[in-house]
């Protein structure tokens, strides 16, 4: 279709009669028609078409994440920051991979040059921990903690406000550039990061909730006593990129149920099942 075909169906979307129809014919043309739909939403001085348009873009974009998301976790799962961005994009769809990556090398290379290799694990935790959440000062975001932009890492780099996950990733994904085997671990209700060097037979926790405090299993022991769960070792070992995300899309869950927004909670239950399917 050329441009001017494509105005005219676009217009025809006010009549309620053949409404159907035409989505279905845009919903045909995939994600290639969405710069134009923008363009036309624009133009258009007709609030309902405008609301139309949103709608099938809206829909377009959420197709568009299911399809990444699953070939990220069949093919790309080892890429986290990657796998962050894609639950980005469900807030934030124009939101580029490129520029949240960039974002990422600017805090590796605040990080860096207070970074010693040969330092004993603890003090290369301190140093990034300083780094962090003294010098850049992120910290928890503990009076909106259920907010869904806690759980976005874009939102979370520009705020320096996150959720115990969101800060952990950002902490891991830093601590990994510097070669440090730091991994994530799915707590009950909250989530925590783990040094572990098998080869030396060094093993501690970090939480970065709470600026980058140091602890050990006997503190793991003693906070699942406090809840009243059983030991397991997942507890104490790190999960997969691919449990991270899946504990992402839950928060996110809690978070829009909290703020009555159901219709995007409903949404992110469908991503949800893309993992527990």
């Amino acid at each position: 279709m050329d441009t001017k075909e494509l105005k005219a169906l676009v217009s025809l979307l006010e009549d309620d009669e053949l409404r159907p129809q035409i989505e279905e014919k845009i919903f045909s043309m995939g994600n290639e028609i969405i710069p134009f739909l923008e363009e036309e939403w624009g133009a258009s001085f007709d609030a309902s078409v405008q609301e139309r348009i949103e709608e099938i873009v809206h829909t377009l974009q959420f197709n568009l994440l299911k399809e990444r998301l699953q070939e990220w976790k069949a093919n790309e799962s080892d890429d986290l920051l990657k796998g962050m961005w894609l639950i980005a994009t469900y807030q934030y769809p124009d939101l580029s991979l490129e520029k949240l990556t960039q974002d990422f090398e600017q805090l590796y290379y605040e990080v860096w040059p207070n970074f010693e290799p040969e330092a004993h694990p603890y003090d290369q935790v301190k140093a990034i921990s300083g780094v962090l959440f003294s010098k850049l000062r992120f910290k928890a975001n503990t009076a909106n903690f259920h907010s869904p932009a806690n759980s976005m890492i874009n939102s979370v780099i520009e705020s320096k406000r996150g959720n115990p996950i969101a800060l952990s990733v950002i902490y891991m994904l830093i601590a990994q550039k510097l070669n440090m085997p730091l991994y994530g671990v799915n707590l009950p209700n909250f989530f925590i990061i783990t040094y572990n060097n098998e080869e030396k037979n060094i093993q501690f926790y970090i939480n970065a909730f709470n600026r980058g405090l140091i602890f050990t299993k006997q503190d793991i022991d003693h906070y699942l006593g406090q809840i009243n769960i059983n030991p397991h070792p997942k507890f104490y070992e790190a999960c997969t990129h691919i449990d991270i995300i899946t504990r992402v899309l839950r928060n996110l869950i809690i978070s829009f149920e909290k703020l009555d927004e159901h219709s995007r909670a409903d949404e992110v239950k469908q991503l949800l099942t893309l993992f527990e399917g």
